[in-house]
């Protein structure tokens, strides 16, 4: 695949199915507009999958979700190019995933789930050409076979909540080890070491063939990437390939929207009630101890940006608890340059986003740093602790310290969020602003209502 920089068109890629396997990179020029763009379509479907799958949604429910994720992101205004636009997205994300262990997990597990649920929605016929793409030879059962064991298959299918299905129905005796979540969900007749597998259930043969491959692939990808890509790319690529791992794909929290400012006089009210357990942490720690190290400073900075907290009201707010830890002329010399830089009244005058959850979440504080994700970076002692004094407890911290057990830290924020507005939050929490948006949504709706 290579890159260009021109407005060249794409080469239109030859294909025989409208679900790629994804085999190989396809010899197709792209722009580099394209390269990007693409990918962070492509990016969206995979982290809606991932945010889905994260709250338990149902099967059905997930195969709705993705079909619609696809639907909306992976369009193109060329409806001849969306094909292309497929298999280019899926290999820049190769690149931007193959990179780390815990990368490759993810990546491999949310394209193997899309590929899974854009299985389900092909034709028998066009399935069944995708298991010969992958060698899937397997015998097919003959009528006599079948009858043989079709009481035992009925017994299965019934144990499932599912029928047999018609007279037409195929049926391959497939060796049991190469449908192992059909097995070990006991939704398969296993008989000599083989398992008797319907047609509708042959998704389970491909994935699991698909996943094989992939994995073998990411791994492969990053000796490439790391032995010549990388250095190569150095001064085009690399910047936007290591970039899209963490870039965050929500609203712009650069400035406040819904609600206007906040004042000095209103922030620790605020704080209280609408701030996320990051912010609240830190903010904690300001008024604690006067200060905040660098990473803090520009965490929560950010952030009062963010929800309102004008200028002049920053300086002041920082000056004054500064002053009692450093005296007022240090503050002056060391430290207000960086809060008017962060307003863009400083330097390249550039107006700085406030961190998203995802950046939140990737960064390593040192000893007697305070920033970072709670969720991720606090023991399970500290973690009840500064939920407990945000008001969560009982079942709802069991169920958010599940969540961050199994790393979904996320998740584990917007359960907290649900907990203590009692209101769910459909659409998870991925920004620190976001959570105080709809807090301060919330809470002005009741007001409304009481008064």
């Amino acid at each position: 695949m290579e890159i260009i920089g021109s407005n060249k068109k794409i080469v239109t890629a030859d294909t025989t199915s409208s679900l790629s396997l994804y085999r190989s990179a396809p010899a197709l020029e792209v722009r580099l507009d394209d390269f990007e763009l693409f990918a962070i379509d492509r990016l969206r479907v995979l982290k809606g999958i991932s945010d889905a799958l994260s709250r338990g949604r149902k099967p059905e429910e997930m195969k709705k979700l993705v079909d619609e994720l696809w639907r909306v992101n992976m369009k193109h205004r060329n409806p001849s190019e969306v094909i292309n636009k497929d298999i280019i997205s899926h290999f820049v994300l190769r690149l931007v995933y193959c990179r780390t262990d815990d990368l490759r997990k993810w990546f491999l597990s949310m394209e193997t789930t899309l590929f899974r649920y854009r299985f389900r929605l092909e034709n028998a016929d066009a399935q069944r050409m995708l298991m010969s793409e992958f060698n899937l030879s397997y015998k097919v059962l003959s009528n006599a076979e079948l009858e043989s064991v079709k009481g035992k298959l009925s017994q299965v299918a019934s144990s499932i909540g599912q029928p047999l299905g018609t007279s037409d129905t195929i049926f391959f005796k497939v060796p049991f080890e190469e449908v192992p979540e059909l097995v070990a969900s006991r939704r398969v007749f296993l008989l000599k070491g083989y398992a008797y597998v319907a047609m509708n259930q042959v998704v389970s043969l491909v994935v699991t063939q698909f996943r094989s491959h992939l994995s073998k692939a990411l791994v492969l990808t990053n000796r490439k990437w790391t032995s010549t890509i990388q250095e190569q790319e150095k001064g085009r690529l690399t910047p936007i390939v290591e970039a899209l791992s963490t870039m965050y794909l929500g609203p712009d929290y650069s400035q406040p929207k819904e609600f206007a400012e906040i004042s000095i006089k209103d922030i620790d009210q605020v704080a209280n009630s609408s701030f996320p357990l990051c912010m609240h942490h830190l903010f904690g720690k300001l008024r604690e101890d006067h200060h905040l190290k660098h990473g803090g400073r520009m965490q929560l900075g950010l952030f009062l940006k963010g929800v309102g907290l004008k200028l002049d009201d920053a300086l002041a707010f920082w000056k004054a608890e500064f002053s009692q830890k450093v005296g007022s002329e240090r503050f002056d010399k060391e430290y207000a340059y960086s809060i008017r830089h962060n307003y863009g009244k400083e330097g390249k005058r550039t107006d700085y986003t406030p961190y998203s959850c995802q950046k939140i979440i990737a960064s390593t504080p040192s000893v007697g740093d305070h920033h970072g994700c709670p969720y991720r970076h606090f023991s399970e002692e500290n973690l009840r602790a500064a939920l407990g004094k945000m008001g969560v407890g009982g079942r709802s911290m069991d169920e958010v310290l599940d969540k961050v057990r199994n790393k979904h830290y996320q998740l584990a924020c917007t359960l907290t969020f649900e907990a203590i507005h009692a209101s769910s939050c459909d659409t998870g929490i991925n920004h620190p602003n976001q959570y105080f948006s709809e807090s301060q949504k919330i809470l002005q709706s009741k007001n409304h209502m009481t008064t």
